[in-house]
């Protein structure tokens, strides 16, 4: 697995993997699909566009020998040493394989690089205990805030924030 930065090119096919790891159907083969709690599309070739081009964002793609994308994850210079991260996701069939923590790794590796990031922080629905358990076992922890869902949902949704401080630019040797 390769991971680079994502590029325009890579928009309709990582989009198209966004998809199906994260609604619908095919998002049951893997793990860690939101299927049962919300319907429609993920996100939108517009908005992953919005992504690739913003200073404030990077977009980190992981490919197969022949460029095809596997998966993807983002993070965003929230200021003042934090870095968010958001958007991972795996192909469905692929997940358990090791791919998301190689991203996770890699996207804390650019927040410090690239933003020069003390902290990063996630946000995960509550209710998705296996989820935040995996997150725990790569070193987040819940800080104790909670936020409202970014959609309005009936009944609603709330999303809990894990934080991880990450080493400094000067640790990375």
């Amino acid at each position: 697995m390769n991971i680079r930065p994502a590029t325009l090119a890579d928009i309709s096919a990582l989009h198209a993997v966004i998809e199906r790891a994260y609604r619908g159907d095919t998002a049951r083969a893997g793990w860690t699909f939101e299927s049962d709690l919300l319907s429609g599309p993920r996100t939108d070739a517009e908005t992953l566009a919005a992504i690739v081009d913003s200073d404030a964002d990077l977009l980190l793609v992981a490919t197969d020998k022949s460029g095809a994308p596997l998966g993807c994850v983002q993070i965003t210079d929230r200021g003042e040493g934090i870095t968010y991260l958001g958007l991972l996701c795996i192909d469905p069939h692929l997940q358990a394989a090791g791919l998301g923590r190689r991203l996770i790794a890699e996207a804390e590796h650019q927040a410090i690089l690239l933003f020069s990031a003390s902290q990063m922080e996630m946000t995960v629905i509550d209710s998705r205990s296996e989820l935040i358990a995996y997150y725990e076992r790569r070193g987040y922890a819940a800080t104790g805030e909670k936020r409202a869902f970014p959609i309005p949902l009936d009944p609603p949704l709330a999303m809990i924030v894990l934080a991880k401080s990450l080493a400094g630019a000067g640790d990375l040797g």
